[in-house]
């Protein structure tokens, strides 16, 4: 013999009353049945608010109680199609005039009390019950209805009534004697006392009752049906990847369903515990699906961890004071004070010195808690022994559950850690001896990010998701979108890295997808989906998601932008930018974007700002981190500039060798910010601050090449309009290497904490000589490599290598 409960969902409508009792039909081949149903989905819900509305003389009431009762005809009208169906309709009708008469009754004396509640709220399950009962007997079916307000007994705790277990399971057990019928279907939630008034078993209470005849009968299993298949590692509606438990102890579905897993209610178990009679959670919607067994051991599993769950409106309530330490009884005081109030206590802890004590309540309760607690400690504060009540609300509470953790080391660790690592704050942490849950309170806008960010460590075959959100993508911003499409798979097969893209722009426009942007199609997604752009609303966005694993990416030389890092890293959101304004602008903002990359441990990388994807930075980083030292560094650091003079000499244009550089991509939309050498600045002052030097952009000597009338130019036009005039200084520039036999480079240096760039004759048997097209090379000379430098050589200049510069940095955000 079976038990199945089916809730609310899946009997919201006509179509999922006939999956109902397709269901319902299959089982009871081969076993009797007994069939538990919650009202309607939404009913309780809405003749509760009727009954505080009819309290108001708010006349609303009956509007509200017409459309339910339409409701339900409508659904006997689709469900019964022969001449039953008129009875039917009827004795739904007596059901709504009984119920019309009793909520008269509260506007007339204004009065809506809890034995009146349960009076209401039973008439959801009841006429469900009933509809469902006739749908079957329409359809051929040999079924019966039973009420359970005739067999289950309560004392007069209305609304959340206390089972006299005694007399009901005798009720039971004496009416299924002498039943005869395969399936027998019965209201869940309903029940009544001793004198015949009606009760109700709280909230879950058709889950309740089912438990209870599957207590009284020792049946073989109890199933509850809902639309979801099984008890989820995680909740689904906020965790993408969880997925469903195939095997789970009592213990760790109570756990689970304690801390908000709402697909079973706790006290469900209780009566089937010692019965050890197996649960089992199925889905009405995918009836074929596994689902969840839930019994008293799980054979074996060593599964250290089963589930995480979560609790969201959670206040916090601090006791503390001298006058606690040591006293006897105190702590029953404080926690006898809520409980006398029928206030719940999700969670406690406790200081070893017993100075103050921690508890974690729902946040509807506060007021009436603070209220309580000042009342019965007036004394103690008056006295200073106690300080007043802290109280910290917009706090949720999160569950690790598994009843093998106690077993493996290290859990607990791994799970506050992985929190830490991003920036979710722990407020207060519990863990009984048991070792069943860990418990930790964190802020409720983190509740999304902490479980998602646990269910990957324990869950996800250590898969990590990187969220980007990309600034730019032109030139760069294209290669680097283009490399992380080609690369998904292979990250995620190879590396155990989910790269998603959720946001990008472009100079005028902002598109977002909370699900990952689809790089087949993100520039018609950008064109057509996309809104304006908004630097300050696309930062909001990004921290209003507060994604797990967040990194803002940014591909343009817009200074403007680079003033916003701060604020990312502020959020625990890493940075990967090619932009190189921030880096070298004043000392003490460039140490300031360091220090909060360290508070809020978020990343900052920024490898591409030298050398495009050559591996400079993280070299000269590796180098000071041993203990080595630099004293001086030589380098070639602009792609462009070395492009242009490889090409340049005194047969040629200089002013047609720029332009070509720009169509080739090897100079900035500006190519002042190139030929100027303010970039070349820019890097040398880069790496001196790597090194561990203090110093300014203004610090550097730039010996420029540009005639006059090229630095005075007003716009870009203006510029390349100077060039052809100035041919001839050009043309001296390198007939004067020429005859030295040299060639030239722009050159890099910083030498005994002085820097500077400009031109250079560079001999033949120089490492710079033989440098070709846009190849950039840098020569470290430190205490190690005194005598023969470090160098690294490479392409350093181009949209595909500055892009695989960016992705390898977003890589070793990834791999950290």
């Amino acid at each position: 013999m079976k038990i199945l409960k089916f809730g609310g969902t899946s009997v919201a409508n006509a179509d999922n009353i006939k999956k109902v009792i397709d269901i319902a039909k299959k089982s009871s081949k081969n076993n009797p049945i007994i069939v538990v149903v919650s009202a309607l989905g939404g009913t309780t819900d809405i003749l509760l608010q009727a009954g505080i509305k009819a309290e108001k003389k708010d006349n609303k009431y009956l509007s509200e109680i017409e459309s339910l009762e339409n409701r339900h005809i409508f659904t006997v009208q689709e469900l019964i199609k022969d001449s039953h169906q008129d009875e039917v309709i009827s004795q739904v009708r007596t059901y709504f005039n009984q119920l019309v008469n009793i909520l008269e009754g509260i506007y007339l004396i204004n009065e809506f009390s809890n034995k009146t509640k349960d009076k209401i709220a039973s008439f959801g399950e009841i006429l469900s019950s009933y509809i469902i009962s006739e749908a079957m007997k329409s359809q051929g079916v040999d079924a019966i209805l039973k009420n359970a307000q005739e067999l289950i007994i309560t004392d007069e705790s209305y609304t959340n009534a206390k089972v006299d277990f005694k007399v009901t399971e005798k009720n039971i057990q004496d009416f299924y004697a002498k039943n005869e019928s395969p399936i027998v279907v019965v209201p869940g939630f309903v029940a009544s006392t001793s004198k015949g008034e009606n009760s109700t078993l709280g909230r879950g209470g058709s889950d309740y009752t089912a438990s209870i005849f599957a207590k009284a009968l020792n049946v073989t299993e109890l199933e509850i049906w809902t639309d979801v298949s099984g008890m989820f590692t995680a909740n689904p509606k906020l965790v993408k990847q969880a997925k469903p438990i195939k095997h789970i102890s009592y213990q760790e579905a109570m756990e689970l369903s304690h801390f908000g897993a709402k697909v079973l209610f706790p006290p469900t178990i209780q009566p089937v515990l010692e019965q050890k009679i197996p649960i089992r959670i199925k889905n009405t919607f995918d009836p074929g699906a596994e689902g969840t067994l839930i019994t008293q051991n799980t054979n074996g599993n060593t599964s250290p961890a089963k589930g995480i769950s979560h609790i969201e409106n959670i206040s916090l309530l601090t006791v503390e004071g001298s006058g606690m330490i040591g006293v006897p009884g105190f702590t029953k005081r404080i926690l006898g004070t809520l409980s006398d109030a029928n206030i719940n206590v999700s969670l406690v802890t406790q200081s070893s010195s017993e100075h103050f004590l921690c508890m974690g309540i729902d946040s509807k309760d506060v007021t009436l808690a603070e209220k309580l607690f000042n009342k019965a400690f007036k004394y103690e504060m008056s006295q200073g022994i106690m300080d007043p009540l802290i109280i910290e609300n917009n706090l949720a509470i999160i569950a690790l559950v598994g009843d093998n953790m106690k077993s493996h080391q290290g859990i607990s660790g791994k799970m506050f850690s992985t929190l830490g690592s991003n920036n979710v704050n722990i407020r207060a942490i519990a863990q009984g001896a048991s070792e069943k849950n860990i418990t930790a309170v964190i802020e409720r806008k983190d509740a999304v990010k902490a479980l998602n960010t646990l269910h990957n460590a324990f869950f996800e075959g250590d898969i990590k998701q990187l969220n980007l959100f990309v600034v730019g993508v032109g030139n760069v911003g294209g290669k680097l979108l283009e490399q992380i499409h080609m690369q998904q798979q292979y990250l995620i097969d190879e590396q155990h890295l989910d790269v998603r893209v959720i946001a990008v722009t472009n100079s005028k426009k902002m598109h977002f997808d909370t699900e990952g942007i689809n790089l087949d199609n993100w520039k018609e997604s950008l064109k057509e989906k996309g809104d304006k752009l908004d630097l300050e609303k696309f930062f909001k966005n990004v921290k209003s998601l507060n994604y797990r694993n967040s990194i803002f990416v940014d591909n343009t030389a817009n200074a403007k932008i680079s003033t916003l890092y701060a604020d990312y890293l502020k959020n625990s959101i890493a940075v990967v930018t090619c932009n190189k304004i921030a880096c070298s602008s004043e000392y003490e903002n460039y140490q300031n974007l360091k220090f909060l990359a360290r508070k809020y441990d978020a990343p900052f990388l920024f490898e591409t700002n030298v050398g495009a994807g050559l591996p400079i930075i993280d070299t000269l980083k590796n180098l000071i981190m041993s203990g080595d030292k630099v004293t001086k560094i030589q380098a070639v650091l602009s792609g462009s500039l070395n492009f242009i003079f490889n090409e340049f000499n005194s047969q040629t244009s200089f002013h047609d060798v720029v332009v070509e550089a720009g169509v080739q991509g090897f100079t900035e939309p500006d190519p002042r910010i190139d030929l100027s050498g303010v970039d070349v600045m820019r890097k040398i002052l880069i790496l001196a601050r790597e090194s561990g030097n203090v110093m300014e952009l203004d610090d550097i000597k730039n010996e420029s090449f540009l005639p006059q009338s090229s630095l005075d130019a007003d716009s870009v036009a203006d510029f390349m309009a100077t060039l052809e005039p100035e041919a001839t200084h050009f043309k001296a520039i390198s007939e004067a290497a020429e005859k030295e036999n040299c060639r030239l480079k722009y050159v890099a240096e910083f030498d005994n904490g002085k820097a500077k760039v400009g031109l250079q004759h560079i001999p033949s048997d120089h490492p710079f000589y033989n440098l070709d097209g846009s190849d950039n090379i840098v020569l470290f000379f430190t205490e190690r490599y005194s005598q023969q430098p470090l160098i690294i050589k490479g392409a350093g200049a181009g949209a595909a290598v500055t892009a695989s510069g960016l992705f390898a940095d977003i890589i070793r955000i990834g791999n950290k």
